[in-house]
């Protein structure tokens, strides 16, 4: 019995340590890319730089409500916008309960205040907070305007 056990584990040695691969690995590199002098950006303007980058339509996937399109990170990070998506997709969308896979909305990036105050109302959000949050995907003058940093 000792002889079984002792062979046993002798192959699994055998086979954990004698049967991988030898990987050679290369060393990483890494690229550093200089920054010129010339092109120094605010932080508003970068800011407007990876909004004018933000994407301006969505292509709707099963599951999906204008609730949860707002909410993504990239299209406004802020649930309550989502009759802003409603209000310029009007002509596709009939009832904002009733999206379906498929359909591509357009989502607006110039909007006013205003606008934004009015949808997160109607959205229901609490009269007290009708203002986008600091982490709102908003313009970067709106941004300035309300006093959220950059």
């Amino acid at each position: 019995m000792k002889k079984i056990i002792l062979l046993a584990v002798a192959l699994s040695l055998v086979f954990a340590l004698g049967c991988s691969k030898k990987v050679k690995t290369e060393p990483e590199t890494v690229v550093v890319k200089e920054q010129t002098m010339d092109k120094v950006l605010t932080p508003m303007q970068r800011y407007e730089e990876d909004y004018a980058k933000l994407p301006t339509s969505h292509s709707v996937t099963k599951g999906e409500c204008l609730w949860w399109i707002a909410e993504y990170k990239q299209i406004y990070n802020d649930p309550f916008m989502w009759p802003l998506i409603y209000k310029a997709n009007r002509d596709q969308i009939k009832n904002p309960d009733l999206i379906y896979p498929g359909q591509n909305f357009s989502v607006p990036r110039d909007f006013s205040l205003d606008e934004v105050k009015e949808g997160r109302k109607a959205a229901g959000a609490p009269w007290k907070a009708l203002e986008p949050a600091a982490d709102a995907v908003i313009p970067a003058q709106m941004r300035a305007n309300l006093g959220y940093s950059f």
